[in-house]
């Protein structure tokens, strides 16, 4: 159902879920990042879900982006579990099970960087069991996000190859390039013969840079997803963000002009911006 309506319309996705989570006075800065609310505080997130379906957003993406069995340990698989059940318990909307990359797991900002020194296989292994576990809690598709380099790329999509579940499939970039100085259509080339792959794009990546890669993204032949940051840059370091933001919910009149079908906003994009973004005539 979800890959079909991806095909024949635009789709309105949240913003960044740590962001409102932010907003709403939740500490954050502890290496599972949202993660933790899953079991010690649910109702927030259920509360940061709903504050975005409120505004117009037709999918929730879950707090499960930094959950791992590495982190999490016995209870990991509880807790991926609840992500799902939280998102649904939020609204009538789509859900969508975020799958944060290897460098997520690690806090330190190598999803930004994307030199893990990693093979294809053990990064296989990493993703595994949480996505098979992620597809089978019951979200209506998978959110692999924040994709840095090829080897990641390579190794969900033959994860995916195997799950057979539907998902979409988001690098981060710089540029037309992947974080790890890769060129991107590469990543959006190795996704063209996927069936699970509903769609292919773009997240937490300036907004400047966006309209550029859905094009690349688009000669994929599959639909595009776009959802950039706010523009600021993360310093890792501080664990804090810097600069102005930039996002300008009007451009998203250009990234469905380009091919996007799926748009929303990424960390510091907040209920407000997509509540702009989804009153668009481009998106209504």
């Amino acid at each position: 159902m979800f890959a079909e309506v991806v095909r024949e319309r635009v789709v309105v996705l949240d913003g960044g879920l740590a962001t409102e989570l932010e907003r709403r006075g939740n500490d954050l800065s502890t290496e599972l990042w949202s993660a933790w609310l899953l079991a010690d505080e649910p109702a927030e997130i259920v509360a940061a879900h709903r504050a975005f379906f409120e505004v117009g957003a037709e999918v929730a993406t879950t707090a499960s982006y930094q959950a791992s069995f590495q982190k999490l340990g016995q209870d990991a698989e509880k807790l991926m579990r609840r992500s799902v059940e939280l998102a649904r318990e939020a609204g009538d909307g789509w859900v969508a099970a975020s799958v944060g990359p290897y460098g997520a797991m690690l806090a330190d900002g190598s999803e930004y960087r994307g030199d893990y020194g990693l093979t294809v296989a053990e990064l296989r292994s990493f993703h595994h069991r949480r996505m098979a576990v992620l597809a089978d809690a019951g979200p209506d598709v998978l959110a692999i996000e924040t994709i840095p380099c090829l080897a990641e790329v390579e190794a969900v999509l033959a994860e995916l190859d195997q799950l057979g579940f539907p998902a979409w499939l988001s690098l981060t970039c710089a540029g037309t390039r992947t974080r790890a100085g890769e060129p991107v259509e590469e990543a959006f080339a190795m996704a063209r013969d996927c069936p699970s792959v509903v769609a292919v794009g773009v997240n937490c990546t300036a907004p400047a840079d966006v309209a550029d890669l859905v094009v690349l993204a688009a000669r994929s032949g599959k639909p595009v997803v776009a959802y950039p940051n706010s523009g600021e840059n993360w310093d890792s370091a501080n664990h804090r963000w810097t600069g102005p933001a930039v996002f300008e919910p009007a451009e998203v009149k250009r990234w469905i002009a380009a091919g996007a079908r799926l748009v929303g906003g990424c960390c510091r994009v907040g209920p407000a911006e997509i509540a702009q973004l989804a009153g668009h005539p481009a998106c209504l």
